[in-house]
């Protein structure tokens, strides 16, 4: 393993080329890259350190100024081309979260787009997924949440998850699909 004494000056990320499937468009105009394929359309604006070339079905991303060693526009040229790439996913294949429900008596139910929840309080909880977001209760107790935006889908199922967290005890709650809830024991009788 080598240490360096700065920064390097590459992003093993940025370098990384993008190859667009078939079905999907890119379009760059201006500072806004549009992606769009079978499954939506999706959006970015473009930071003023960040370059993009698109030719012959790849994107390249590159640094405007290479010379450059600032911290801020490495971190900017990986994550510009990790959230492309995300975008190209999204619109081509979507992505997807798995959570299941633990507990007796904790269940959801289809009602139309939303769903609702028994969750052990007195009441049922009824979730609106936002737009561009599917929530798809495959039994009582397994959910799948399904977009094009990575983000979104994984901030809809983190929101899913907080409605009754996992409890260290019993385990009883929503959580991910393998998930692993860090047990404690219970109160030990004398």
């Amino acid at each position: 393993m080598r240490f360096y004494k700065g920064q390097p000056d590459m992003s093993r990320i940025g370098k990384k080329p993008i190859v667009i499937p078939n079905g999907v468009s890119v379009d760059l105009s201006g500072e806004m890259i549009t992606v769009k394929g079978p499954l939506g359309t999706l959006q970015y604006k473009l930071q003023d350190a960040i370059n993009v070339v698109i030719d012959n079905n790849v994107i390249n991303i590159a640094k405007k100024d290479e010379q450059s060693k600032d911290k801020k526009v490495n971190a900017l040229w990986g994550l510009t081309r990790a959230l492309i790439h995300n975008m190209v996913v999204g619109v081509s294949s979507g992505f997807e979260k798995n959570l299941e429900i633990v507990g007796v008596g904790y269940r959801a139910t289809q009602k139309s787009n939303d769903v609702e929840f028994q969750l052990g309080y007195s009441h049922s909880i009824l979730f609106s997924p936002p737009a561009g977001i599917k929530v798809e209760v495959v039994e009582p107790t397994k959910l799948k949440v399904k977009g094009v935006d990575k983000q979104l889908v994984g901030q809809v199922a983190a929101n899913i998850r907080k409605l009754r967290p996992p409890e260290p005890y019993k385990g009883k709650g929503i959580r991910y699909k393998d998930e692993q809830i860090r047990r404690k024991a219970g109160k030990t009788g004398k």
